[in-house]
């Protein structure tokens, strides 16, 4: 089979590497710390920023997969220079750079959003989102990589941990039959997008050649409010219901004075606080892949979540 890199092994790079492994491919994975042998992935430690490094691990590989992510307080600093490297060593190597992206660059707006909309965010965090597929694109339409990007709400699922808006601060609680607190209106709608299907959007989209050269949406089971999703997942565990209650904006306004996370988020408040829809037809039309059922979801989540607390370690 063939040798796939994945940058990056959060819990989307995580994923996309255990799936490809899953396929019976030769699996390489790239982090700053590298990580201890898993059985068919190799892990190697190295600064993803660095091109002539980067470059050289990719060599013989047929695709290339962007899944790392800067914390967000240094996403206008540190993005930069690593999707350049990712794209260096897409033309060096001739892999397909496919890029792991979010719906940031959209920036607010009042629809459903899909792939033709212009990438209009004002804010730091989203024009750099935006820059990055505008570099790797420019690069493909002159000839120079073969790159796609794959786009995903907020995260949810098994592997999905304190990055997750309905996960570490959510399911444990939630488990324990107690009171949750969400960011923004817990009524509105909202797209929650399974991990596990965004890798398999990553892995479909990189073996296909006439999904390269745009931005795709990973397909994504119908909205649903933070409240909705809570009362799914509780009823699916057996707890009972369970009180959804806002973050207050004068408790975030204070906790984003010590917290880094929770003060950039001021800047996409506004996907929590209206409808938040993605679109995902234009991937269905197009591919095979479709988002897995919601009970599915939920049933998975729970159990993963379960087996998290009993025995940490082990998913570490």
């Amino acid at each position: 089979m063939s040798l796939h890199v994945v940058v990056g092994y959060g819990p989307a790079g995580a994923a996309t590497a255990r799936a490809l492994a899953g396929q019976g491919h030769e699996v390489r994975v790239v982090s700053r710390s590298g990580r201890s042998p898993e059985a068919d992935i190799e892990h190697v430690a190295l600064d993803a920023a660095h091109p002539e490094a980067l470059t050289e691990v990719a060599r013989g590989a047929v695709a290339l997969y962007g899944c790392a992510a800067p914390p967000l307080h240094r996403w206008t600093t540190d993005w930069p220079p690593l999707a350049s490297s990712l794209c260096a060593a897409a033309e060096s190597t001739g892999a397909v750079l496919v890029m792991l992206g979010n719906l940031y660059g959209y920036g607010p707006v009042d629809r459903p959003l899909t792939e033709d909309l212009p990438l209009a965010a004002t804010g730091p965090k989203g024009r750099t989102r935006a820059a990055l597929w505008e570099q790797a694109r420019t690069l493909h339409e002159a000839g120079r990589i073969r790159a796609v990007e794959v786009r995903a709400s907020d995260f949810f699922g098994p592997g999905v941990t304190d990055g997750g808006h309905l996960a570490g601060r959510v399911l444990p609680r939630l488990l324990d039959g107690r009171s949750v607190t969400v960011l923004g209106d817990p009524d509105t709608p909202h797209s929650w997008t399974y991990l596990p299907d965004t890798a398999s959007a990553l892995i479909e989209v990189a073996g296909e050649e006439r999904a390269w050269g745009r931005a795709w949406h990973v397909p994504t089971a119908p909205a649903l409010s933070a409240r909705t999703m809570v009362a799914r997942l509780a009823a699916d565990a057996g707890t009972g219901p369970v009180a959804v209650r806002r973050l207050s904006p004068a408790v975030l306004g204070a906790a984003a004075l010590f917290s880094p996370l929770l003060r950039e988020l001021r800047e996409v408040r506004y996907q929590f606080d209206r409808p938040f829809v993605i679109d995902s037809a234009a991937y269905e039309a197009a591919f095979t892949l479709r988002a897995t059922p919601a009970e599915e979801q939920f049933r998975a989540t729970v159990d993963w979540w379960r087996r998290r607390i009993a025995a940490p370690a082990r998913h570490a």
